[in-house]
C-alpha cells in the first residue's frame, strides 16, 4: 500500500508566499491537466494561464473562482486561492451548532434515525463523529469509555486495539480499504490534522486471535462489495458502507460533512438487526 509519505511525494506543492500562482500550477498538476485543457474548459487561453501561473498576471476574483470549479478544488482550498489572490473569502465556515444550520442538524439527524435499524452515522473531515442512530450505538458496545470521550473519532473508534477492530473478522482488508480512502482524502485535501490522524491509526498493531492468525473467515455469501464482517454478541454481522456527501455545497463547514450508511449484506444480518432495534 501507498503510504502517505510516497504519496505526499508525489504530489507537487506551491512555494509558501508565492502567491496565488504557484498554487493554481499545483492544483493543475495534481489534477494532472495542461494549461491548453484548463484554458479550454475555463473559456481562456493556454497564454493566460500561463502568466497567472508564471505572476505575470492578477487573475480575478471571478477567474479564481472558475479555475478552482474546473480544478475540482475543495471548499476550503478555494477560500486559500482567493486569499492568496488578493480577495476575501468567498465560502463562509458556520459552525453546525450555528442558528442558520438548524434545519441542516434537523435534517441529518431524521435521515439517520430513518436509516435504522440499520448503522448511520454523520462525520466531519478528520472523521469525527457529529451524530450517529442506535445502529452504531449497538455496535459500540463494550468498547471503553477512554475512547468513547468526545471527540468520537470513526477511524480510532474502528482501528484501535481495543476499539472494534478485535471484533472485524477480517480487519486486514477492512483496515487497508480505510487507510486508503483515508490517503485519498490527504492528496485532496492537504490537511496536517487529517494526515496526523492517519499516523496515528497506521501504527496501530493489528490484533490477532489465539492461534497467531488474524481471521479470515469462509464467505457463503457473493458479496457485491468489500463487507465489514464485524462480531457482535456471539454472531457475526456483514455490512457493506456507503458514503454521501453534499452537492455543490456553498459553506466549508457543509462542504466537509459525510453520511456513511451500513446496508446490511446478507439475510441474518437483516433479521439480527430488525431484532435487536425494533
Amino acid at each position: 500500500m501507498t503510504t502517505v509519505a510516497t504519496a505526499a511525494a508525489a504530489l507537487p506543492t506551491a512555494p509558501a508566499g508565492q502567491g496565488v500562482g504557484p498554487l493554481l500550477r499545483a492544483w493543475r498538476e495534481r489534477r494532472r491537466v495542461s494549461q491548453l485543457e484548463l484554458a479550454l474548459r475555463a473559456d481562456s487561453s493556454a497564454r493566460h494561464i500561463s502568466f497567472i501561473e508564471t505572476g505575470r498576471s492578477r487573475p480575478s476574483e471571478e477567474m479564481v473562482l472558475r479555475l478552482a470549479e474546473h480544478l475540482d478544488v475543495p471548499v476550503r482550498e478555494r477560500n486559500a486561492l482567493l486569499l492568496a489572490a488578493g480577495y476575501a473569502p468567498h465560502y463562509p465556515e458556520t459552525p453546525l451548532d450555528a442558528p442558520a444550520l438548524g434545519a441542516l442538524r434537523e435534517g441529518l439527524e431524521r435521515l439517520i434515525l430513518g436509516y435504522e435499524p440499520y448503522p448511520a452515522l454523520v462525520v466531519d473531515a478528520r472523521y469525527d463523529v457529529v451524530t450517529a442512530n442506535r445502529g452504531i450505538t449497538m455496535l459500540l458496545e463494550g468498547v471503553p469509555e477512554t475512547l468513547l470521550a468526545p471527540p468520537l473519532n470513526a477511524m480510532r473508534l474502528t482501528l484501535h486495539p481495543e476499539g472494534l477492530a478485535p471484533r472485524i473478522r477480517n480487519l486486514r482488508e477492512w483496515r487497508g480499504h480505510l487507510l486508503a480512502q483515508m490517503e485519498r482524502q490527504i492528496a485532496l485535501h492537504r490537511s496536517p490534522a487529517l494526515r496526523e490522524l492517519y499516523e496515528e491509526v497506521a501504527a496501530y498493531p493489528v490484533p490477532e486471535n489465539d492461534s497467531g492468525l488474524p481471521e479470515e473467515p469462509a464467505r457463503d455469501v457473493p458479496y457485491f462489495a468489500l463487507p465489514m464482517l464485524i462480531e457482535h454478541d456471539g454472531r457475526t454481522l456483514s455490512f457493506v458502507s456507503s458514503i454521501s456527501t453534499f452537492n455543490t455545497p456553498m459553506d466549508v463547514t457543509v462542504a466537509e460533512l459525510a453520511i456513511e450508511t451500513f446496508l446490511p449484506a446478507d439475510p441474518a444480518t437483516v433479521k439480527y438487526l430488525r431484532s435487536m432495534i425494533p
